[in-house]
């Protein structure tokens, strides 16, 4: 479901498990090759990806959440928040290359990166909570306000509006649109730039800019 491979100093996660939604067994997995990213000496930095044209990740594995005890789904729900922590104060740079959709929990999981690389003709960046009658957790709230601004975030949240790619750049949504085949080496040229950074620094900027928020969802708050 996932490959963790090396392009220089760049590490590249591929999610290869269809829609990329969260359960389980697929979160396992990313804090698996989170732990090898970090464990890794000299310079480094990630890319995230979808493995198919059309999604980058959808989020929540809705129907596997479905079938768990109310115990098990919150406590999955606020490991997932943690998991978002996690990236959002990670001493490597992180960029997300988003080669399709990105909804829900995938489109947090990008927000959480500290750049995003977003396919300018295909595929949408949408927050579809309010149509699925769905309030937001604590800790998501809190990503969202960290990452976004202003009317963006109100329509993104209050609208469920799905955003393409150019236009998610135009509202700083993302950093970057590119074509499909420019995505992914956008992403990792961009994070070959970064790579080398101080990671001690690196992430006591990180602190410096959202450490409130860090706290908030490493946390897990639901």
């Amino acid at each position: 479901m996932l490959d963790l491979r090396r392009d220089g100093d760049v590490f590249v996660l591929t999610m290869d498990a269809g829609e990329n939604r969260f359960n389980r067994g697929f979160l396992t997995l990313l804090n698996d090759a989170l732990d090898e990213v970090e464990r890794s000496d000299g310079p480094a930095a990630l890319v995230t990806t979808g493995g198919s044209e059309k999604f980058y990740s959808n989020g929540l594995d809705l129907d596997w959440l479905a079938g768990q005890d109310d115990a098990e789904a919150h406590g999955f729900i606020a490991d997932v928040i943690r998991l978002f922590g996690r990236v959002l104060g990670m001493a490597v740079p992180s960029v997300a290359a988003i080669n399709g959709h990105a909804f829900a929990g995938g489109a947090m999981l990008a927000l959480a990166h500290d750049f995003r690389v977003m396919r300018a003709d295909r595929g949408f960046f949408c927050l579809p909570e309010i149509d699925l009658g769905m309030p937001l957790a604590a800790g998501m709230s809190e990503l969202l306000r960290a990452r976004l601004w202003g009317n963006t975030l109100r329509d993104l949240v209050l609208t469920g509006m799905r955003v393409g790619g150019s236009a998610a750049a135009e509202r700083g949504i993302i950093d970057h649109a590119e074509p499909a085949d420019q995505v992914l080496p956008r992403a990792i040229a961009l994070a070959a730039d970064l790579a080398a950074k101080n990671r001690k620094a690196y992430g006591a900027l990180k602190r410096n800019l959202w450490g409130d928020s860090i706290d908030i969802l490493r946390r897990g708050m639901l």
